[in-house]
């Protein structure tokens, strides 16, 4: 399935504990639909000692959220929804993502 948001866009989180916070996409997920937000969604995780990490303990880790939880948002810091313009260039047609509230590139 192809997502309307793409790695790297700036989100806020729509329900849920994180409501009202935004942050930047750093991975998608697109079988099980999920999305891993920056500084969204801490949790903490109890890690055995290893050799990568010698004395383990408690972590605080970004779990991934739904996509359904999230909405884009755009360069006013408004919530918005995309569209699609198309652009002619040297007669190379490019399609440009838009926001939908002020139909500025995103």
């Amino acid at each position: 399935m192809k997502l309307k948001i793409k790695k790297g866009d700036t989100v806020q989180v729509r329900t849920g504990n994180d409501k009202g916070n935004s942050g930047r996409v750093l991975e998608i997920d697109t079988v099980k639909l999920r999305v891993l937000v920056e500084g969204i969604n801490i949790r903490k995780k109890h890690t055995r000692p290893s050799a990568s990490n010698q004395q383990g303990g408690i972590i605080s880790k970004e779990m991934p959220i739904h996509y359904s939880n999230i909405q884009l948002v755009d360069s006013d810091g408004k919530n918005t929804r995309t569209g699609v313009k198309k652009e002619e260039k040297g007669g190379v047609i490019s399609t440009i993502r838009i926001a939908r509230t002020n139909g500025k590139e995103i």
